[in-house]
């Protein structure tokens, strides 16, 4: 019978909405997480990663480094040969697909759908996980308010599948946006847009980490994630070379070594912003 109740509680609290997390506090964990592809190459190897409340974490490192892999990871994408990822402090194996929905959201790098759903369809999905609780009622809100943060409001009645390659990324970071989560884990969400539409989703970005949400996102650019970054976590070969606030993990002997490329860290001369840059020769 005691066993019977303990399985009946678990399921019950393993559907209860979530709180907003206290700032700080470590939403995602990873823990000596290994993970191996094809012949055995380990593409993390004994990581160890926490996501906190409250802050930007930028991953950057060079081709094949495993920064989309260890997003997959947290995500609950990929499974791990050995190691644990935690998302608010349980195993994700303890959490239904449901129930992690409504806990962080995630934007991969391809954006594509199977059937001619328009854009604001699409946008739409992010709140199913929110069916049947007191928070639809926020539904139409939630929307509406994510697609005029990325500038698509005017793509609404148009099919996702006809869409620019920027207007696709931006449609799906209005449907990560309207899924209204506690982390958002963002997977090169710059990559496809122009410079102006790269600097509203960082600073979208920006604006979620002070409401409170904790801020996951691989960047190639490294001076936009000193520009918007609390912390960065350099990974090379599958581990993390460094992981701390950008001016004192950016550096020029650092960089040069995993980038295995001349590297150039500077302050701007007029605005003190930190800048990043490849000699080039």
């Amino acid at each position: 019978m005691s066993g019977k109740r303990t399985l009946t509680t678990l399921f019950a609290k393993s559907h209860a909405l979530p709180r907003p997390p206290e700032s700080g506090t470590a939403t995602l964990r990873a823990r000596n997480a290994v993970l191996v592809r094809g012949a055995g190459r380990r593409i993390l190897d004994g990581v160890d990663f926490e996501v906190r409340a409250g802050q930007i974490i930028a991953l950057v490192g060079p081709n094949g480094a495993g920064k989309s892999t260890l997003l997959a990871a947290l995500a609950g994408e990929l499974e791990l040969l050995s190691g644990t990822v935690e998302l608010d402090g349980r195993a994700l194996t303890n959490w239904t697909p449901l129930d992690m929905a409504r806990r962080r959201a995630v934007l991969p790098q391809s954006h594509t759908v199977g059937f001619p759903f328009t854009a604001r369809e699409v946008v739409a999905m992010g709140r199913a996980p929110w069916a049947n609780t007191d928070r639809q009622d926020r539904d139409e809100q939630c929307i509406a308010a994510a697609m005029t943060a990325t500038d698509v409001t005017h793509l609404a009645a148009r099919p996702f599948p006809a869409l620019s390659g920027g207007e696709r990324a931006r449609v799906a970071l209005a449907r990560v946006l309207a899924q209204d989560t506690p982390t958002l884990l963002l997977d090169e969400p710059t990559a496809a847009l122009d410079l102006g539409h790269q600097e509203q989703v960082l600073t979208l970005a920006r604006e979620r980490a002070a409401k409170g949400a904790s801020v996951v996102v691989v960047l190639h650019d490294l001076g936009v994630a000193a520009a918007y970054a609390d912390r960065v976590a350099v990974l090379d070969s599958g581990r993390i070379a460094a992981d701390g606030p950008p001016r004192e993990v950016l550096t020029t002997e650092l960089l040069t070594r995993v980038y295995r490329h001349p590297v150039e860290v500077l302050d701007h001369p007029v605005t003190g912003a930190q800048l990043v840059l490849p000699v080039r020769r």
